[in-house]
């Protein structure tokens, strides 16, 4: 690896910041980011970035204005420093789900984000698993959306699980549940909910046959845990045995984690793209897998001008 390459990292990502930078062999960038008094963010570049192509590992989840701060004000840093390309690496992208106006006089905030992001000097995007696509077009710059599903499909094969059915927790989630079943080689069923409010959901019905199976429903975001939990008591009372949790990004906001606790869950697999306290969030029913190899991947192909394509599989 070439010395023009530096990594560098906000506070919400740095033991994945970490892992990344030592599976590519490098030292991590050396910034510091921290607070004035007043509170503002204070940002300093501690060695010399000029003519560098910069790489920054920073997700945006809570306190997302906080760590998304934190990236902006990094940029604006790097691009005064005079780097000579900024790549964004958010593996978990706030507001992703502020996508579209659902109802009058709201905003579009994920597009916002992605103009701020431009306009500080972003000129690459690496993220995994975008809750909506479509924010790839928000961008007029390149936007590399890389997805967790074989890495943890891995983790998932190891268990050896018998009988096993894929889980969609809603119609949405299908095609994402039908790519975990067509590479586990396993059925398919879905739960058919009615949403009441936001962050509330209502189990409704199970579709497909879970007597007797087990069970793993998979997601990209766990946020409060309400959709997947009573998926979860859904499946139990038609019969399902073990039911485990598959997600990306584990957002655990709220009464998320005594949820899961209470909940009979076998377990719940999630990435490190949030980091966790204690790597599980003091729940033991929960297992992280890292990313970080996928990443560091990802970063050497973009830093040599190869194809990534293959990394979507």
């Amino acid at each position: 690896m070439q010395n023009d390459l530096v990594i560098f990292s906000g506070n919400a990502s740095k033991d994945l910041a970490f892992s990344i930078s030592n599976e590519l062999g490098l030292p991590l960038g050396d910034a510091h980011v921290g607070r004035f008094s007043d509170g503002e963010i204070r940002v300093k570049i501690n060695e010399n970035v000029r003519g560098r192509d910069v790489y920054i590992v920073q997700s945006t989840h809570a306190p997302v204005n906080d760590h998304l701060m934190e990236l902006l004000i990094m940029c604006d840093a790097l691009k005064r420093a005079s780097v000579k390309s900024i790549t964004a690496v958010v593996p978990y992208f706030g507001y992703a789900r502020q996508d579209r106006k659902a109802e009058p006089r709201v905003p579009i905030t994920a597009k916002m984000v992605a103009d701020l992001m431009q306009t500080v000097g972003v000129s690459r995007v690496l993220t995994m698993d975008l809750h909506a696509g479509q924010i790839q077009g928000y961008f007029d710059i390149p936007v590399d959306n890389l997805y967790a599903m074989p890495i943890l499909v891995e983790n998932l094969r190891k268990k050896q699980i018998q009988d096993l059915i894929v889980v969609s927790p809603d119609a949405g989630g299908m095609e994402r549940a039908r790519g975990f079943a067509k590479m586990l080689n396993a059925g398919l069923a879905m739960i058919d909910k009615r949403r009441t409010g936001p962050n509330v959901s209502e189990v409704m019905n199970v579709i497909g046959d879970v007597r007797g199976k087990n069970l793993v429903i998979v997601d990209d975001i766990i946020d409060t845990a309400g959709t997947i939990c009573k998926a979860v008591e859904a499946l139990k009372s038609n019969g399902a045995c073990d039911v485990y949790g598959l997600c990306t990004h584990a957002v655990l906001s709220g009464p998320a984690i005594s949820r899961i606790t209470e909940t009979p869950f076998k377990e719940v697999i999630v990435t490190d793209t949030i980091a966790l306290p204690q790597g599980n969030a003091g729940c033991e029913k929960i297992q992280t897998v890292s990313v970080s190899k996928l990443f560091a991947e990802a970063i050497s192909r973009v830093y040599h001008g190869q194809s990534i394509s293959s990394l979507f599989g």
